[in-house]
C-alpha cells in the first residue's frame, strides 16, 4: 500500500477534522494571534505566533507589524522543518505505520457504528474496503484524517514562514519522526479512541464544521480554545499525549533558546498557545512575561 498523501504532521491531523470552508472575505483584515516574550526586566526576548497548518491560498494573513517582527527575528522555531521533503516523511511513516505482528483488519478494531462510518468513508473516496488493513490503528486514523481537510497544507502559515527563513537559521522543536512516534507509543486502546474520533469528525455534515482558518485569521482565541477542547482532544489521555506533554517539553526547549542571544520567532500550531496548559502560560510560570500584541 502506498503511503503518499497519508503523511501529515501531527497538528495538521488535529486541524484536518475541524474545517469547512467559508468565504475568506468574511474575515476582513486578518490579525492572527501574536505574542511578545520579555524577561523580568522587560527586555524583549522573542515572539510567539500561533499558526494554522492548512490555509486557503487567497487568505492574506500577514500584517505590517508581523512583517517587521519577521525581519527582526534572528531565527525561526517550528514544530517540523522538513515539510517539503515528502520522501523523508513517507519513509518515516513507513517505518512506524506497520507492525511485524499480524494485525486484525481495521474493521475488526471498531464497533458496529464506527465500522459503518469507515465503510461509507472509504466508498465515498473510492478506496477498497481493505485499503487500510496492515496499518497500525493510529496510522489508519492519520490516513483517514486527510478526508476532513478542506484547505491545502501548501499555504499553511508554517510552510510560508519556512520559505521566508530559507536563508536564515531554523530550529526544529520535534521533527516529523518524533511526531509520528507520539502516535506509535499510544496504547492500543488510545489509538482506537483516536480512530473513532477521526471517523466521527470526518463524517460530520459540512454545516457542522467550523472554519478553523477563518477563526484563526480573526485572532479569536476563545473560539480556538473551545475547538481545541473538542473531538479527539476532549479525550483526557489523547489530550495529554498530543498536546499537554508536548507543550511542557517545548517550554523547556524554548526557555533554553531564550537564554541565548538570538531573538526567535516561535511559530507553532495555535492550539499549543491556549489556556493554562499552553506554551505562553508555561513560559510565564518560568518567569517570563508573555503579552499578546494587539
Amino acid at each position: 500500500m502506498k503511503t503518499r498523501h497519508f503523511v501529515l504532521p501531527l497538528m495538521v491531523l488535529l486541524a484536518a477534522c475541524r474545517q469547512e470552508p467559508q468565504d475568506v472575505a468574511e474575515a476582513g483584515e486578518a490579525y492572527p494571534a501574536l505574542w511578545e516574550i520579555t524577561d523580568e526586566t522587560g527586555a524583549l526576548e522573542g515572539w510567539l505566533f500561533g499558526t494554522v497548518h492548512a490555509l486557503p491560498e487567497e487568505l492574506d494573513w500577514r500584517s505590517d507589524r508581523f512583517d517587521r517582527i519577521e525581519d527582526d527575528a534572528d531565527l525561526l522555531v517550528v514544530e517540523v522543518s522538513g515539510l517539503d521533503d515528502r520522501s523523508a516523511l513517507e519513509a518515516q511513516f513507513q517505518a512506524l505505520a506497520t507492525d511485524r505482528r499480524p494485525l486484525p483488519p481495521v474493521t475488526d478494531r471498531l464497533g458496529p457504528v464506527e465500522r459503518e462510518r469507515l465503510r461509507r468513508l472509504l466508498k465515498r473516496n473510492d478506496m477498497a474496503a481493505n485499503a487500510l488493513d496492515g496499518l497500525e490503528t493510529w496510522a489508519a486514523a492519520l490516513a483517514l484524517a486527510q478526508f476532513g481537510r478542506i484547505h491545502p497544507a501548501e499555504y499553511g502559515a508554517d510552510k510560508v514562514l519556512l520559505g521566508d527563513f530559507a536563508s536564515r537559521e531554523i530550529f526544529e522543536l520535534e521533527g516529523a519522526g518524533p511526531q509520528l512516534a507520539i502516535f506509535d507509543r499510544l496504547p492500543e486502546e488510545d489509538q482506537r479512541d483516536l480512530l473513532v474520533s477521526v471517523l466521527e469528525e470526518v463524517d460530520r455534515a459540512p454545516s457542522e464544521r467550523p472554519d478553523l482558518a477563518l477563526i484563526w485569521s480573526r485572532g479569536d482565541l476563545d473560539r480556538l480554545e473551545e475547538i481545541t477542547g473538542e473531538g479527539m482532544l476532549a479525550d483526557p489521555e489523547l489530550r495529554d499525549a498530543l498536546l499537554v506533554e508536548r507543550n511542557r517539553t517545548w517550554a523547556a526547549q524554548i526557555e533554553n533558546l531564550l537564554t541565548a542571544a538570538p531573538k526567535p520567532l516561535i511559530a507553532v500550531g495555535a492550539g499549543h498557545l491556549l489556556g493554562p496548559d499552553g506554551v505562553p502560560a508555561l513560559l510565564e510560570a518560568r518567569g517570563y512575561r508573555v503579552r499578546r500584541i494587539q
